[in-house]
């Protein structure tokens, strides 16, 4: 049987915006589908090694500068900085490499942090996202195993995961999401670009699509895709927007994914 933890930190709970949309009410909701029998381990803090995999010197000394000085910024017209937000986003991605640690390890581990990280890339934050977690635990993984698989089922497009992976060959990249919304990327024709060409697959859906699109992306293109390229772990990029399916995406999606991805992957090999 397979070992599950959570990790999670009242730190993730701080953010001086309380009324805005990333605030600590988004990690309050994600704890209450925690079974109680899961234990909850403290996070660890990245460190600025690790920050500098996936991101640019400039982009880190920026943030951490911003939070330095106290008060409150907005790098873009949703996207802010206070003085809380260096260390929580620090947290966030030391989280994120522990719980692939684990991962790998061979235990299902889920980091309930914020703030969240896809949207950032190399040399910004936007959309909520200041360091890219996935894509910085991700980095780290692969010292360890060679092929890792991001599964980004966020309503929007994981623009900065994308970004840090195009031309990486040993990252493949699935991300399903409604099209033609922020950050207007993840179109089909995006791929990936020279070793990495064919290790991104976006699966853009319209505006009104039901659990059955989500399962018929799963069943019909990601999981042969995964089947296909045999990652040595799997990392879910697990955005929690999509409200209107939220109680049919965890009954249907997850059992899908959990049978095909999590079981052992020597079956792959």
């Amino acid at each position: 049987m397979v070992h599950c933890s959570a990790i999670y930190g009242e730190i993730f709970s701080y953010r001086a915006q309380g009324n805005h949309d990333e605030s600590g009410a988004r990690i309050h909701e994600a704890l209450k589908g925690v079974p109680e029998e899961v234990p909850i381990i403290a996070p660890c803090c990245a460190s600025e090694t690790d920050l500098l995999r996936v991101h640019t010197s400039a982009h880190i000394r920026m943030i951490r500068e911003f939070s330095s000085h106290g008060g409150l910024y907005y790098i873009d017209h949703n996207t802010y900085i206070d003085r809380e937000t260096f260390s929580m986003a620090s947290y966030a991605a030391g989280a994120a490499i522990e719980a692939v640690h684990r991962s790998i390890d061979g235990e299902s581990c889920f980091a309930i942090v914020r703030p969240p990280g896809h949207h950032a890339e190399p040399e910004r934050a936007m959309g909520f996202c200041i360091f890219n977690n996935a894509a910085i635990a991700a980095s780290v993984a692969l010292d360890r195993v060679d092929k890792i698989a991001i599964i980004d089922w966020d309503l929007h497009h994981g623009n900065g995961t994308q970004k840090i992976f195009f031309s990486d060959e040993r990252v493949l990249f699935c991300s399903v999401h409604q099209g033609n919304i922020f950050p207007h990327t993840g179109w089909v024709d995006e791929v990936g670009t020279g070793r990495g060409k064919g290790f991104t697959i976006n699966a853009p859906l319209r505006t009104g699509s039901t659990i059955a699109d989500y399962r018929l992306v799963f069943e019909e293109v990601f999981v042969p895709a995964l089947q296909e390229f045999k990652p040595d772990a799997v990392i879910v990029s697990a955005g929690q927007i999509q409200k209107a399916v939220c109680c049919c995406f965890l009954q249907i999606i997850v059992p899908l994914l959990h049978y095909y991805v999590t079981q052992p992957i020597d079956r792959w090999h």
